[in-house]
């Protein structure tokens, strides 16, 4: 069927406000210290500005929906095709249901007082956390024509709670100070093993802007709208991360700033300390809404790659086929929402509503981190494109500058972030699980990180052209599910143990 195009300029400037940002990453660098400031610079240059260069190169060549699924099909081959835009599909599946804890941790602010009750209770969490899919998941499967509008509130409300939180820190650092030391030397970044995990995480962060051409099909004009869109919300961008977390910064000490409610606990301070407290569930309200808008964003966006992958039969023919009324890819929107929500429920197995967090977040970032994107760029940027499309300037230089950073980029992240569980064992139950189904070996006194880095090199070199051949598909595929699976079971193991050693500590 003919593809609707509901998404105009002003649509595709707030998905990539809602995509491209999380104020929940500010909570995390605020909680780093003073030189999360220039670790945002550095990710940004990094990661954000090879990743934009990429992105609006491959949007203007191929607008195609499917996005980094088509790039990397046309750069790699088919399967190479799939194999990425699946692994990159099931690295947004933990993601969503941490962006609602998120939600629902910075929603009970809005009850002030009151709301704190519930802090620990894992079922109001849970509730939230499925109550906040059901609507996105909805309005998603009512089109793109409705279910922007989930999107657009929350890219308005996420640059509106950050513009009140800037505006709270500058005059309070005015009247009163900052509540951190800033100087020279406390921005200095850290190299440490625990610096490097924590850029790993930055470099996350920066991620998103890829997203919007997974519905290159459903943009008015995207050859032209991607890229003066991707310009109208970088900076927006940048504003979020960088002036939110200064914000956070003057607001408190980072020793007391909670990653996953830094945010409203910096409001509430800055708030009482002017008498305005009726301003804490206010902005409450807005950080919620935005959260719900990021995973309205992201959900309607990553089922295009089943639906594409259904189109090219390495998924049943119902997802490739479009809601005759709504225009909606129907079957990928239940099938990844009912995923999300087992999520939900396994983040909360043996853990507290905290680690559960924790456990969402740090099941992303390896599977995310896999540098498809830049390798497709590196390897089509000769490519003659349309008359209309939109010129990098420099041409293949800049685009073979880019993707060259922005590949050391995401392979200096991967390791940094599977050194973070070298030390966690395997719990028996996974691992006999993985060894009956796939039918690998696990060694449970062996650490995580040696075959993590095989199974991440074995992926990267096919990408490159120097790995597997077509008879080793099955093996490759086996390699990115044991990637995803185990990040999410050892971070799962991670944050047990950790929970249970801390419960002997104040027992």
């Amino acid at each position: 069927m003919q593809l609707r195009r509901s998404l105009g300029p002003v649509d595709v400037v707030l998905f990539f406000v809602v995509a491209g940002s999380n104020l929940q990453w500010i909570a995390a660098a605020a909680a780093a210290g003073p030189s999360s400031l220039a670790v945002w610079l550095i990710g940004c240059l990094a990661m954000f500005v090879p990743l934009s260069i990429a992105v609006v190169f491959l949007s203007s060549h191929y607008p195609d929906e499917g996005g980094l699924y088509v790039w990397s099909k046309r750069a790699f081959g088919p399967f190479a095709g799939f194999i990425t835009g699946w692994t990159y599909w099931a690295s947004n599946l933990p993601y969503l249901p941490a962006l609602l804890y998120f939600a629902a941790g910075n929603a009970l602010f809005i009850a002030g007082s009151r709301g704190r009750v519930l802090s620990a209770s894992p079922l109001y969490f849970i509730a939230v956390a499925l109550g906040g899919l059901a609507l996105a998941t909805i309005l998603n499967v009512y089109g793109l024509q409705i279910g922007k509008w989930l999107t657009n509130i929350g890219g308005v409300a996420r640059w509106s709670a950050t513009l009140l939180l800037m505006t709270l820190g500058a005059i309070a650092w005015w009247r009163f100070g900052s509540a951190t030391h800033l100087s020279v030397a406390a921005l200095r970044p850290g190299v440490h093993i625990k610096d490097l995990i924590f850029w790993s995480v930055i470099a996350f962060a920066w991620t998103g802007p890829e997203a919007i051409a997974f519905m290159g099909g459903e943009i008015q004009r995207p050859r032209r709208t991607i890229p003066i869109a991707l310009a109208i919300a970088s900076p927006l961008i940048a504003g979020i991360y960088i002036a939110g977390t200064l914000s956070l910064l003057v607001a408190a000490v980072p020793h007391d700033i909670s990653p996953s409610s830094g945010v409203m606990d910096g409001v509430s301070r800055l708030a009482s300390r002017f008498g305005w407290n009726a301003l804490t569930p206010f902005i409450a309200l807005l950080v919620a809404l935005s959260c719900i808008g990021s995973v309205g964003a992201w959900l309607g966006a990553i089922a295009r790659i089943p639906f594409v992958a259904g189109i090219d039969r390495y998924l049943p023919d119902a997802f490739g086929r479009m809601h005759p009324r709504w225009g909606s890819p129907v079957a990928a929107l239940v099938t990844q929402a009912a995923i999300a929500a087992l999520f939900i429920f396994l983040g909360q197995g043996g853990t507290s509503v905290s680690g559960a967090y924790d456990v969402l977040v740090s099941s992303t970032v390896i599977i995310t981190l896999l540098p498809f994107l830049f390798a497709s760029a590196l390897k089509l940027r000769g490519a003659v494109g349309s008359p209309i499309e939109f010129r990098i300037p420099g041409g293949a230089a800049t685009i073979f500058v880019a993707a060259c950073i922005g590949l050391a980029t995401t392979f200096v992240a991967i390791v940094a972030a599977a050194a973070v569980a070298a030390a966690v064992h395997r719990t028996p139950l996974f691992a006999a699980y993985l060894s009956r189904v796939l039918d690998v070996r696990i060694d449970l006194t062996a650490t995580r990180r040696p075959l993590v880095i095989e199974r991440a090199a074995h992926v990267g070199a096919m990408l490159l052209g120097f790995g597997p051949n077509r008879h080793e598909d099955a093996s490759l595929a086996q390699s990115f599910l044991v990637l995803s699976c185990m990040t999410f079971a050892d971070a799962h193991a991670d944050q047990a143990a950790n929970d249970a050693a801390a419960r002997g500590t104040r027992a």
